[in-house]
């Protein structure tokens, strides 16, 4: 299950390239903009029975909020850099 400290690593690494200079992105920095799929503008676009299918039991075996602000945080700074 992610955390948000992986959550973050994923979204740095696909925006800034990877922190740890250990995988193929070491330094290329993409750009992309990162989105976890709990955050409330995602959700919206799913269908409620795939949500509740697919995703629901998610929110309650993980600190969603803490995941999703990590991702909103890198997105968010992106811009700034």
């Amino acid at each position: 299950m992610p955390t948000a400290e992986s959550s973050e690593l994923y979204a740095l690494t696909v925006t800034e390239g990877d922190p740890s200079w250990a995988g193929a992105l070491a330094g290329v920095a993409l750009k992309l903009p990162v989105f976890h799929v709990l955050e409330p503008e995602i959700t919206a676009q799913i269908p409620e029975d795939v949500y509740e299918r697919e995703l629901s039991f998610a929110t309650f075996s993980l600190d969603a909020d803490a995941v999703t602000n990590s991702t909103r945080r890198v997105r968010e700074n992106d811009g700034a850099n």
